[in-house]
């Protein structure tokens, strides 16, 4: 895995799964000139406007929704709390001032989610966007909230089932209580440190190894009954409810990627229910990970190679049928995250530096993609075509120049609801802030 976790603990951190790649909001540097509110990127020409006014401001992981069902407005994690965006006229509002960590917005009701600690009790709170009252929506003792489903009637979450071993928020061993790029420091068969990059799939080989007894639960909203979904000393991580249907759960085994079957499917309406493995490798180094679902709940897409660092897909996986569908990425389109536009038209990517998975030369932009299927030549097609891997491309368009960003924070881009945008986390001027690129060339 080669995210990278920034980790600095202000108030509302960005929601971070237990080891999901997701930098928590960067608290104020010394004064500096503020970033330009709005310019035309010279080498795409694309319009880019900055969304938030507060260095330290930051939107949600890839995965995670900050949007209103109506689309109407974002909801941004700030140093003293949420605020809104409105999207037509990028008018932004407090929302919350309290000391929690942002988790995401309902796909039903117009409700921010956020987790506070009171105590030795977790609680999960949610304030209604339009009138700003706050209620208490669950209270648990251990572990982390990471996803809520299509209705808003069910919270997923992990926790290690025994309290004596020390885990950070990002899910590894606890050695001490710095969350910097630091704890992953390690040294190589040689006795020459490694890159950051290889230290830390050493320290996540370590985590995997310790076989740590975990649990996923969900929580009920309306009772607050707590339930045990599926058990295993995998570690188990980056849950996700579909958006469309309130039962089907997704998850992960953390770890290498190269060593682990990461992505699997687990209803949460069925007894006893077996989870789904979503991908089954057929080569030695073959990875694939940072999986979200569609809009529309059909499709598992996620980040395939094969093998690691040489070849480069993103694939998807038809949950109702099982067909697959692969779609071939040059090494500079490579991005640490992709993600697809509501109508499923579209993917984005947010690139990645020279020292990431890819290695790529020139990976540093953030990326509108366009998938184009290889059909059968002169309609012939093969006997088991229905059956076999459908092929395409991705034709990548340059949006931002991302060269003055450091991808330790990790730009994380997320279509608008309408479709017209990408929002994305950057520090290329400095502090962390949330931006926004129009997808129209500007005239």
């Amino acid at each position: 895995m080669r995210n990278v976790l920034i980790g600095l603990a202000t108030a509302f951190a960005v929601a971070l799964p237990a080891l999901a790649p997701c930098a928590f909001a960067q608290a104020p540097a010394a004064p500096a000139a503020a970033p330009p509110r709005e310019w035309i990127d010279k080498d795409t020409g694309h319009r880019v406007v900055r969304l938030s006014d507060e260095p330290g401001s930051s939107s949600l992981y890839f995965n995670y929704n900050g949007y209103t069902p109506q689309g109407d407005k974002l909801v941004i994690a700030t140093p003293k709390g949420l605020s809104t965006v409105e999207l037509a006229n990028r008018k932004l509002a407090p929302l919350v001032e309290e000391n929690g960590k942002f988790l995401f917005v309902g796909r039903k009701t117009r409700s921010a989610y956020y987790i506070v600690t009171e105590g030795q009790t977790r609680v999960v709170k949610a304030v209604d966007i339009d009138s700003k009252k706050v209620r208490v929506v669950a209270r648990f003792d251990r572990g982390d909230i990471q996803t809520i489903n299509a209705d808003e009637t069910l919270l997923g979450g992990v926790v290690v089932t025994k309290p004596e071993i020390e885990t950070r928020p990002d899910g590894m061993l606890k050695r001490d209580n710095r969350f910097d790029q630091a704890d992953y420091a390690a040294n190589g068969p040689d006795g020459k440190p490694l890159s950051f990059a290889e230290a830390k799939e050493v320290r996540l080989n370590e985590r995997l190894e310790s076989k740590i007894p975990m649990e996923m639960f969900v929580i009920d909203t309306r009772t607050g009954e707590k339930r045990v979904v599926h058990a295993a000393t995998d570690w188990l991580n980056h849950l996700q409810f579909s958006p469309t249907d309130p039962n089907l759960l997704m998850f992960c085994h953390e770890g290498p990627w190269h060593k682990v079957d990461r992505l699997w499917l687990l209803r949460t309406d069925q007894a006893n229910a077996k989870p789904v493995k979503i991908h089954t490798r057929t080569m030695n180094m073959e990875i694939a990970g940072h999986e979200w679902f569609s809009a529309d709940g059909k499709t598992v897409w996620y980040d395939l190679q094969t093998p690691r660092g040489e070849d480069f897909w993103v694939a998807g996986y038809e949950i109702a049928t099982g067909k697959r569908t692969w779609y071939h990425v040059q090494r500079n389109a490579w991005s640490v995250h992709f993600n697809t536009s509501p109508d499923g038209k579209l993917f984005a990517g947010d690139g990645g530096d020279s020292e990431m998975v890819a290695h790529a030369p020139d990976g540093k932009w953030l990326y509108l993609m366009h998938p184009r299927g290889i059909p059968d030549v002169a309609g012939i097609h093969a006997p088991d075509a229905e059956h076999l891997i459908r092929p395409g491309v991705i034709d990548a368009e340059k949006l931002v120049n991302m060269s003055g960003h450091d991808y330790r924070l990790e730009p994380n881009v997320n279509f608008t609801p309408d479709g017209k945008w990408l929002v994305f986390r950057s520090n290329m001027h400095g502090a962390n802030h949330v931006y926004a690129v129009e997808l129209a060339k500007a005239n």
